[in-house]
């Protein structure tokens, strides 16, 4: 039950016909796990928390650092060498007490994706290389959990939503994220946020869109975006859609691998 300071705090979601009490309640009882608590994740992380989601989990190994307050906006200069979990954390506290924070200090891999993943409703990648957004999804996809995942360039950002762990109405298997990119680039291939630069309030565009999908897909409103990659330059303020369907040439069809184990032993031969 939502107590009468809920009932104020969330006012203007409960009178929305697509929201309601209901869909306040389901945002309560919902767990969100959160990677990178970046560019990406601090907006991810401030209005899902602001929304009345009950429990946010957040992924990361790193310490907050005076580059990253140009578009980390949940962390400040108070905060500098600590982690990026606990400053997040101490961010969301101040934001709404209601809110529970699981911080996870460590780096999502191979070992501990599947058991970080598993433990939550739907999971949000704000991660800022190919590796681990490929972890992420194939992790997403093994455990059966939705995936929002985004990423951004100098000026440009990107989002999508995965579920192919189901089907569309007639049968087709939803698709996955190898048949979006079916060949991971090479390391060095595409230049870091660190060597090429990033405009901070992009990260805020984006990250805001993934929090946008993610309540979307606690509560059931609207069109979600399978099937759907979104595309955004800030330079024309333009948006584009490319559609893209489920591949039986990708590595998750077929005669794929069946399970987890199978999949890591696949990604280290």
């Amino acid at each position: 039950m939502l107590s009468p300071a809920e009932l104020e705090r969330y006012a203007r979601h409960i009178i929305m016909q697509d929201i309601g009490g209901a869909g306040q309640q389901k945002l309560k009882q919902a767990r969100v796990l959160v990677i990178g608590a970046g560019g990406l994740g601090a907006p991810v992380l401030q209005y899902l928390a602001a929304a009345g989601v009950g429990t946010l989990g957040i992924v990361d190994d790193d310490t907050v650092s005076l580059s990253n307050l140009q578009r980390q906006v949940i962390h400040d200069t108070d905060q500098l060498s600590e982690p990026k979990v606990a400053s997040a954390a101490e961010a969301i506290a101040r934001l709404n007490p209601n809110a529970k924070v699981e911080p996870h200090l460590t780096r999502i891999a191979g070992h501990n994706a599947m058991s970080l993943i598993s433990d939550y409703d739907i999971v949000a990648d704000g991660s800022d290389n190919f590796d681990t957004r490929y972890l992420v999804s194939d992790a997403c996809y093994f455990a059966k959990k939705p995936l929002v995942t985004a990423a951004v360039g100098q000026f440009d950002g990107s989002i999508t939503t995965l579920r192919p762990f189901e089907a569309t109405a007639d049968g087709t298997p939803n698709p996955t994220y190898r048949c979006l990119f079916p060949n991971k680039p090479k390391d060095g291939h595409l230049p870091t946020c660190a060597e090429a630069g990033v405009l901070g309030a992009l990260t805020g565009i984006l990250g805001t869109m993934q929090a946008m999908e993610i309540i979307k897909e606690i509560v059931g409103f609207g069109e979600n975006l399978v099937g759907r990659f979104i595309m955004f330059d800030a330079k024309s303020f333009r948006m584009e859609t490319i559609r893209y369907k489920h591949s039986k040439k990708n590595l998750l069809s077929g005669d794929a691998p069946k399970s987890w184990p199978e999949m890591l032993e696949l990604e280290s031969s």
